[in-house]
């Protein structure tokens, strides 16, 4: 089975490098020559000399940003491939557009499967967590690549659903994602302020990461930061979100479901932007107008 990559950023070029290992051929591109001179994978100069190098029924898996690059590539691709070939979305795209394009792909009976992926830099060898959604026939075929990709050909990966199951359940992890961060964050942050204990914060981390209810991978990547530098003084406060905490707190609101940590965790994302803190202005003058609460002045 020949499998074709479309996009070799760190999550593309090591799903690419696994799959190697695990004895697959792979035909690569990204739109950098450089990045396909660095895969081990064999090159293409372009998405349909791409298509051109792979054996029928074609499988082309798509890892680039989601959105517009998500949306061009695959319609480049709906015009280069036959009934009986498959296209995946690894990316994190949103599921409402995984339906549409499962929808328009069908039409002309092209398969389009969605692969929830997680496991970031790690997922070469550690391995990566999939959420499947797509035709059971077609996912069934896509198997030999999935328990490749997976951390073991038995964990760590399932057929969730239909087209755009994949991406909602990927969806709602990243949303879970956000709420486990924020506590974790929440929680090292009131053990700094409590300065008469003088606590060792890396230590207590790693106290936490051995028998603790809260062990976890996220844990032992803060244990890790704290050791090197407890204090976090190279990092600025401002936290960048991808798009799905943002999906997954406009779902919860669609079908009625109340998320507060989610959305806390988002609104906190948001808030360590806000260089200008107008809000939090507005609010102190209106301390001082109805009760003549002192202002701190800015710069002071």
């Amino acid at each position: 089975m020949k499998l074709g990559m479309i996009g070799l950023g760190r999550m593309g070029a090591n799903m690419t490098s696994r799959l190697l290992q695990g004895g697959h051929k792979i035909v690569v591109y990204d739109r950098s020559a450089d990045a396909v001179k660095a895969s081990a994978g064999t090159g293409a100069t372009s998405v349909a000399d791409l298509v051109n190098q792979l054996e029928s029924p074609k499988i082309a898996w798509v890892m680039v940003p989601s959105g517009a690059a998500t949306e061009e590539t695959v319609k480049e691709l709906s015009a280069l491939l036959s009934a009986g070939d498959t296209v995946i979305d690894g990316g994190n795209s949103n599921y409402k557009d995984t339906v549409r394009r499962g929808h328009e792909l069908a039409a002309s009976g092209i398969h389009y499967v969605d692969a929830g992926t997680s496991g970031g830099v790690w997922g070469l060898k550690e391995g990566y967590s999939l959420m499947i959604g797509g035709d059971a026939d077609a996912v069934g075929r896509l198997q030999p690549i999935f328990e490749t990709l997976a951390p073991s050909a038995e964990l760590g990966w399932g057929h969730v659903g239909p087209t755009g199951s994949g991406h909602f359940t990927k969806m709602i992890h990243n949303g879970i994602e956000y709420g486990m961060m924020q506590a974790f964050a929440e929680g090292f942050a009131i053990l700094k302020k409590k300065t008469e204990f003088d606590l060792d914060l890396a230590e207590i981390a790693e106290i936490w990461r051995h028998g603790s209810v809260v062990r976890s991978w996220l844990l032992d990547l803060t244990a890790e930061a704290l050791k090197e530098d407890q204090d976090l003084t190279d990092i600025a406060p401002f936290v960048s979100d991808s798009g799905e905490g943002r999906w997954t707190v406009a779902e919860a609101i669609e079908l009625d479901v109340p998320a507060p940590v989610i959305t806390h965790s988002l609104i906190a994302r948001l808030r360590s932007r806000d260089e200008e803190g107008y809000g939090d202005r507005i609010l102190s003058a209106m301390r001082n107008k109805f009760g003549g609460h002192a202002i701190k002045k800015a710069g002071s």
